[in-house]
């Protein structure tokens, strides 16, 4: 409540000063009077000293021969006289006047009058008489000089009085306004210093008890405003730092909840782990009592319990495969986004088993991706509850990342299946190019064998025999190159272990010297394109083996500007036309198609009796994005 403002600062202080400083002009006025009193009066002293003075030069001026000189003596005593009966403010000279000291005066001017009468008589008698008047004349005089000096110790004795005075107001006005200076000032300037300090260290209660009603007690109640205001923001500071540490605390559990979630979808290796791993992370970031994961059929019609959390196992059992409309869950027609079911509004007539559990809110989530549903998360609780808009986008954020992770494994289930098949067709293709090759030849052998046992014709026969001897040593080193072929890796960086090791088996098994060149350095080559090039190579060197009849191989790799593989050889060679390679040369035919595949270019470079090279030249990276689409990447949430 606000101080009705009376006194001010300064009408205090004026208000305890004017009485002291009133009398204090008083009494340096009376001082002031009284000392231009004595002053007066001294000089009327001196000048009635002067008086007796003129009074014996005048006797003696009568009384002997220099009488020209009287009369100016006499207009002068009659000057003095004049002086101390009128005064003389310039000087200052003026005579305090008492009825003593007036009466002297008179009998002065009398005895002037008859001192003056005796100048004249010249005689012995009269000079007699002269001396005596003189003397009491003079005595006159200094009878009233005495009355002026008794005046003027009236006046000194005043003085002295007021100036005891004086130092008595001095001495009390000074104890005053010292007290005044320190009720009125100090006081207020101590209470409130005492506030700042308190302010200072914390205590925002603070406050000035003391509120005058002058500029302190204005600054009082400005500070106690200040204070209460500061006090208020502290209090309402404290509660948005605790809001918002409780809102940061929620965020941090959110983002350790997002990244568990996006952890468990990078690592998850199969369906189980992913969704036994998500209900197990999401119950708690929900608070629920308890968890469904459903996963629907491509039409939306029934919905299957991946995993559960918190639920009873009868729940689980009934509720293990529910159809489409059957419960409030899996309804996929219903609006999107996140619902909030209180299990008291459902239908009657549909299954409440989450009733029957004890369960009172369901919180149905919808799992989808690229607007597909794929299925929902079902939240259960046993008292009435509220979604926020946060808690609505975490959890939806959660299981956009549950679909995307179900979706990356259904995509890399796909990609392996994808290898496996790939790996068959080749796996397929390498018998059908090789060991196929080798058994028709053998039939055919076996169907001449007969005709020739049939024949009776023996020579035949054994020849025959020899060629499906041959044939089969031929088909038991071409299944064993494929083993060799299939247990050959490639390494993630370089491919020139793997060279290496081919061309070591390859000695193991021809006892023929290989050497590996390479030449310049360049970034490794991706491993499925790695897995293609050591394919080429084997087949390359399986040709050598079966028909060059050479002494030495060398592999020649070139790494830049592009990778090059050169397999050469000193054997014994062939033509090397357009009609040259027929279909027996299946060899050449599948390193063509290899090499097409990775978008390669294979050349062929052989010379009678000189031997033979196969060179390989991968295309640039620039070349391979032209020609290769790029692959679709499954989206990441």
């Amino acid at each position: 409540m606000p101080v009705t403002r009376k006194w001010t600062l300064g009408a205090k202080l004026a208000l305890v000063a004017t009485p002291f400083l009133l009398l204090t002009l008083v009494s340096i006025a009376i001082t002031l009077w009284i000392s231009w009193q004595l002053e007066g009066g001294a000089a009327a002293v001196n000048e009635a000293g002067r008086m007796r003075m003129q009074a014996y030069r005048m006797a003696l001026s009568a009384s002997g021969a220099e009488r020209e000189g009287l009369d100016a003596q006499a207009k002068e005593f009659e000057r003095s006289l004049q002086l101390l009966r009128d005064g003389d403010a310039e000087r200052p000279l003026f005579v305090p006047w008492d009825d003593t000291v007036r009466a002297r005066f008179a009998l002065v001017q009398e005895d002037w009058t008859r001192f003056s009468g005796r100048w004249a008589n010249s005689g012995s008698t009269a000079r007699e008489a002269l001396s005596a008047d003189t003397a009491a004349f003079t005595g006159d005089i200094d009878a009233l000089v005495q009355g002026i000096e008794s005046h003027m110790s009236r006046w000194t004795a005043v003085l002295h009085l007021s100036q005891m005075a004086m130092m008595a107001f001095a001495v009390v006005g000074t104890a005053l306004l010292v007290y005044t200076g320190y009720r009125f000032v100090l006081e207020p300037v101590g209470f409130l210093k005492q506030a700042i300090r308190r302010m200072q260290e914390g205590d925002f209660s603070a406050r000035v008890e003391h509120v005058t009603t002058d500029e302190f007690g204005t600054l009082a109640q400005g500070f106690n405003g200040m204070a209460e205001h500061v006090q208020s923001m502290y209090r309402h500071l404290e509660a948005r730092v605790t809001e918002k540490t409780a809102e940061l605390e929620q965020k941090r559990e959110r983002l350790e909840a997002l990244y568990a979630i996006t952890a468990l979808a990078a690592n998850a290796l199969n369906l189980r782990d992913l969704t036994d791993g998500f209900v197990r992370h999401v119950r708690p970031v929900a608070k629920a009592d308890g968890v469904a994961l459903r996963w629907s059929d491509e039409n939306n019609e029934r919905y299957l319990m991946l995993a559960s959390e918190g639920l009873p196992d009868s729940m689980v059992e009934a509720e293990h495969c529910v159809r489409a409309g059957d419960c409030h869950c899996g309804s996929p027609r219903l609006p999107l986004g996140l619902r909030v079911i209180p299990i008291s509004s459902m239908q009657p007539a549909r299954t409440l088993h989450c009733e029957q559990a004890g369960f009172e809110t369901v919180v149905s989530i919808p799992i989808r991706l690229h607007d597909t549903l794929m299925g929902e998360v079902d939240l259960f609780y046993h008292a009435q509850c509220e979604i926020s808009d946060a808690e609505r986008s975490h959890l939806e954020a959660l299981t956009a990342h549950l679909a995307a992770a179900m979706e990356n494994l259904r995509l890399g289930a796909l990609e392996k299946e994808a290898a496996v098949s790939e790996e068959r067709g080749y796996i397929a293709r390498e018998l059908h190019d090789s060991i196929a090759q080798s058994l028709a030849f053998l039939k055919i052998q076996v169907k001449l064998m007969r005709d020739a046992l049939n024949a009776e014709d023996r020579g035949p026969a054994r020849l025959v025999l020899e060629e499906i001897d041959v044939g089969v040593r031929e088909s038991i080193t071409d299944v064993r190159e494929l083993l060799v072929h299939f247990r050959t890796r490639t390494d993630a960086e370089d491919i020139e272990p793997a060279l290496r090791t081919t061309l070591r088996k390859f000695e193991q098994q021809t006892g023929l010297p290989a050497t590996l060149e390479m030449e310049g350095d360049a970034m490794p080559l991706a491993p499925d394109l790695q897995q293609q090039v050591l394919h080429v190579v084997q087949e390359a060197l399986s040709n050598v083996r079966k028909h060059a009849r050479a002494t030495r191989v060398w592999l020649d790799v070139q790494q830049q500007p592009r990778w090059r593989f050169e397999v050469r050889d000193d054997g014994a060679g062939f033509f090397n036309g357009p009609d040259a390679h027929d279909e027996t040369h299946v060899g050449l035919r599948i390193m063509r198609e290899r090499a097409a595949r990775v978008g390669a270019s294979l050349e062929v470079l052989s010379t009678l009796a000189r031997g033979t090279s196969i060179v390989l030249t991968l295309p640039t990276a620039a070349e391979a994005a032209k020609a290769t689409p790029a692959r679709a990447v499954p989206a990441v949430f």
